[in-house]
């Protein structure tokens, strides 16, 4: 990667990143945003997928190179290193992430579009049990599943809830997606699906009115859903950046044999 890219600074409010970011500001020739190659995030991973979720949202695509100056730092690259930034981002590797497209259509017929980095799940939005009738590529492949819902995560975020909910690890470069269910009551023993990412995945919430459901995407949730159809937004595809041996390949792959 050239060393004459235009970088731009982005750092999360919060005061660990901000009082962390002084020696940044006068150590290189910052540009604004939206004349910048390349993004430098300064925080955590929450405020690495804002900044991703605001390219998206408004179709403005950059590679970006985080700075972990927050709690976990999974996507981020670790702060503090010998070589100057434009250094550090000049020899950086790069790291294809394919978001997931998420339509859902609520019981009173609105229409949202979301995009998700980590994964997409259904949620039960109250004590009753959610049932969905789960379709792939336009077939039924489960009349019902009972349950507190179900996910769909991104290789990038099959280590985050999905992990949580007993789903796999996916490798990155896999072009697999995780199909998890989230508590599932039946069939009890279902432990989900894994898909080729250029697949498509609908629910279909069954006694919406008695058992609502929601759909997040993300952050971002939408109440009250009745049909959800999820796909690899590939028009849509981000950049992420790491320093060479600290790739978001082999932090996912180490996961596998953490214990």
């Amino acid at each position: 990667m050239s060393k004459d890219l235009k970088l731009a600074l982005v750092v999360s409010d919060s005061a660990k990143a901000q009082h962390g970011s002084d020696p940044l500001r006068d150590a290189h020739d910052w540009v604004k945003p939206a004349d910048a190659d390349v993004l430098v995030v300064v925080g955590g991973d929450g405020f690495l997928l804002h900044t991703l979720h605001s390219m998206l949202d408004q179709n403005w695509l950059r590679p970006c190179y985080g700075l972990n100056l927050g709690t976990i730092g999974f996507l981020m690259n670790r702060n503090g290193s010998k070589r100057t930034i434009a250094q550090r981002v000049a020899r950086a590797r790069r790291v294809a992430v394919k978001p997931l497209e998420m339509r859902a259509i609520t019981q009173d017929d609105q229409e949202f579009t979301y995009y998700a980095i980590n994964e997409v799940s259904l949620l039960r939005e109250t004590r009753q049990t959610a049932k969905l009738e789960v379709k792939v590529n336009g077939k039924v492949r489960m009349p019902e599943l009972a349950g507190d819902g179900v996910l769909v995560a991104t290789p990038a975020g099959s280590t985050a809830y999905n992990l949580s909910a007993n789903g796999p690890i996916l490798p990155l470069g896999s072009n697999m997606l995780a199909l998890t269910p989230i508590s599932p009551f039946r069939p009890r023993r279902w432990r989900g699906a894994i898909l080729p990412d250029h697949y498509q995945v609908e629910f279909r919430v069954r006694e919406p009115a008695k058992r609502p459901v929601s759909a997040v995407a993300d952050q971002k949730e939408v109440r009250d859903v009745r049909d959800v159809r999820i796909a690899a937004a590939r028009e849509m595809e981000l950049t992420l950046l790491f320093d060479p041996g600290a790739s978001l390949e082999e932090r996912i792959f180490a996961e596998q044999f953490q214990v």
